[in-house]
């Protein structure tokens, strides 16, 4: 269960707040009474979940400014002089990485390093969540999931600049935070799925917008293999992990995977099958006849949570299924112009409940 006193009144500062994670994520710290200010880009379009859910409501800063802008960020830091950070944002496609490389760099290594540095003045800071992804090990396309001390890696832009994202924040950790007692930590996730993300070259958005149109959707790679997991899974270790940090900064100041259990890793054609059953009205899908193979993909990707059960005591709690199900209810209710907003939080409420209720492994000390 998380900590309502904690959270309750903590400056909390979550950057990439208005993308898909971070808007799931600011409905969660607002219901948990957290003083929430924001650092990211606009929306790219009124659709996505932080302005059709109104998820900005309430906010204490609201921060559009560019990760790459060393001054506005560092001014943007001064002036709501969080206790809580949340480090979501990023050029988030491996896709678009191939055609543009340096802009992915730029934003997932130096905008890295901006935020921290300009958080290294902070008076009153306890906890940074850097979240990287899975991507960032170096892919061997083994059967079984990495662990946290895993070799860093990334054949494409994209997980390169998240392997290096990683290097960096264990810089920074050893260098300026450890001294001053403030947990800096990152957080690797898998594939995630839920309402309101709309980017292209995602497999269940851009099946759903296809569905939406009453076309088959295209699927690139059937066979690929990846670890699928709701939303606010991940969202959860992340505020779970900020928890322990803040108490402990030195035992919990390392990486951390937070991915479904083994059965949560399916194929690509299960998923889209999944979806087109569940969708109903005649929905279908099928392989693309064009593959581009300059812009090579993993085949497999998944991650060992043994760390995060045995350290944090968490674990995932809504299977594939229910996921998918959860998935397909917030896009058809968008889809019919219904009240999306009080489902979003509807379904926040659910895991909470959830996870109140869960039987919690204790952290071994």
């Amino acid at each position: 269960m998380l900590d309502r006193e904690f959270w309750r009144g903590k400056r909390v500062l979550v950057t990439g707040h208005t993308g898909f994670k971070g808007s799931w994520l600011l409905h969660w710290l607002k219901k948990l009474g957290a003083s929430v200010s924001g650092l990211a880009l606009d929306p790219e379009s009124d659709r996505h979940l932080y302005v059709c859910t109104n998820a900005g409501s309430g906010l204490e800063n609201d921060f559009r400014i560019d990760l790459r802008n060393l001054p506005q960020v560092k001014d943007a830091v001064d002036r709501c002089s969080p206790e809580i950070v949340f480090h979501l944002a990023a050029q988030p496609l491996v896709r678009l990485s191939y055609d543009n490389p340096l802009e992915t760099f730029e934003t997932n290594v130096m905008g890295t390093a901006y935020l921290l540095d300009a958080l290294r003045t902070i008076v009153g800071l306890q906890a940074i969540v850097v979240v990287t992804s899975d991507k960032c090990y170096d892919n061997k396309e083994w059967i079984w999931g990495y662990r946290e001390n895993e070799a860093m890696g990334g054949k494409d832009p994209y997980s390169a600049s998240k392997g290096a994202a990683e290097i960096l924040t264990a810089s920074y950790r050893h260098s300026f935070f450890a001294q001053k007692q403030i947990g800096l930590a990152t957080a690797r996730a898998g594939n995630v799925i839920g309402g309101g993300d709309w980017a292209q070259d995602r497999l269940v958005p851009d099946i759903v917008a296809s569905f939406m149109k009453k076309q088959a959707a295209s699927i690139r790679n059937p066979h690929a293999i990846r670890p699928w997991q709701h939303v606010l899974e991940p969202l959860s270790g992340y505020m779970i992990l900020a928890e322990k940090l803040a108490g402990d900064p030195q035992r919990y100041g390392e990486g951390w995977n937070f991915g479904p259990d083994v059965d949560g890793i399916w194929e690509v054609r299960r998923i889209a099958d999944f979806l087109k059953t569940s969708w109903g009205e005649n929905a279908d899908w099928a392989v693309t006849g064009h593959v581009e193979t300059e812009k090579k993909e993993a085949g497999i990707l998944a991650l060992d949570n043994s760390k995060a059960l045995f350290g944090l005591g968490w674990r995932p709690l809504w299977d594939t299924r229910t996921a998918l199900q959860k998935t397909v209810e917030w896009y058809r209710c968008f889809h019919a112009r219904e009240n999306v907003a009080a489902l979003t939080q509807a379904q926040v409420d659910a895991y909470e409940t959830a996870l109140g209720s869960m039987e919690r492994l204790e952290p071994i000390k």
